[in-house]
């Protein structure tokens, strides 16, 4: 079973309109309210893809009724921690001329939610993958992804971190089963940008020999790098399309990944449903269906 964190989920109000003037009255072509997070994002891209995981992470008040009711009606699994005070975030998702974003703090997590959660997280096995996505709340400890694998460890758990800088260096040491950096965030870890195919190369190793074992390297339009433990290097290019929408598609190339993982073991197969996975969302107006994805596999 594969199992997604989100610390901080959201409900997602994206409202499109063609032009947005500020400090004026807007009015808008179209609203929606997606589902957000990361890892509940990894969730429902592995849903379509039939895969099946469940959504862990904490919800408060009617905006996690909503969330939980939602992603139940989706089809998704979900064992979500009940925050005793709060709300689930609304982010406001704006698609003018230039996407505009309006995220919230979130429900603050108490000692007693996170320790719920870690209890959920011990009954985790070695056939088990564990997501771990996004960035954490201010009030739970920087370190927590570090605690949670060194918890996990003993267990045999597949990781799996999709993070920033420190948060996911430090899970380095417990040698998840794959990161994924985007190219920018891995040059940002190494203090510089990275210019070439063969710095980006040089990093990823650098991080698998602190302990990674696969590392895979998302790099938007050029496609993704993948690292692999057998110490192989294998390229995916990104098929041609229309780029509509930027959020999510490093999610589903995660999901995406695991579900091919997941299908034949193999490495390659991988990488090509996850390049598939994130390019179809990247040419979607939300998180990409399976039909979408399976036609770019193939795609030139």
């Amino acid at each position: 079973m594969i199992y997604t964190v989100t610390f901080n989920p959201a409900l997602d109000y994206v409202v499109r309109l063609p032009k947005l003037r500020q400090g004026e009255v807007n009015r808008t072509q179209s609203e929606e309210i997606q589902f957000g997070g990361k890892g509940i994002n990894v969730s429902c891209v592995l849903g379509e893809l039939g895969a099946a995981s469940t959504a862990l992470g904490f919800i408060a008040g009617f905006t996690g009724d909503a969330l939980q009711q939602g992603l139940c009606a989706m089809g998704l699994h979900t064992d979500f921690v009940r925050l005793a005070q709060g709300a689930t975030r609304i982010n406001v998702k704006l698609k003018a001329q230039r996407e505009t974003d309006i995220n919230a703090a979130g429900p603050a997590v108490d000692k007693a939610a996170l320790a719920a959660l870690l209890e959920k997280l011990d009954a985790l096995g070695p056939h088990d993958i564990l997501v771990l996505a996004g960035s954490v709340p201010a009030d739970v400890p920087a370190d927590i992804y570090q605690r949670i694998l060194a918890r996990l460890r003993p267990r045999g758990v597949r990781a799996v971190v999709d993070a920033e800088k420190a948060l996911l260096t430090g899970t380095l040491a417990y040698r998840p089963f794959l990161i994924k950096p985007n190219h920018l965030e891995l040059g940002e870890m190494f203090g510089r940008p990275l210019q070439s195919e063969a710095e980006i190369c040089d990093c990823a190793a650098r991080l698998q020999a602190c302990g990674a074992q696969n590392v895979l390297v998302s790099m938007a339009g050029e496609g993704a790098l993948l690292l692999d433990e057998h110490g192989e290097l294998h390229r995916a290019h990104a098929p041609c399309g229309t780029v509509r929408n930027s959020v999510g598609a490093g999610d589903a190339m995660v999901a995406g990944f695991l579900a091919g993982w997941l299908q034949t073991g193999s490495y390659v197969h991988a990488l090509k449903w996850g390049v598939a996975a994130g390019s179809a969302t990247a040419f979607s107006d939300g998180l990409a269906t399976k039909g979408r994805i399976c036609a770019l596999l193939d795609a030139p």
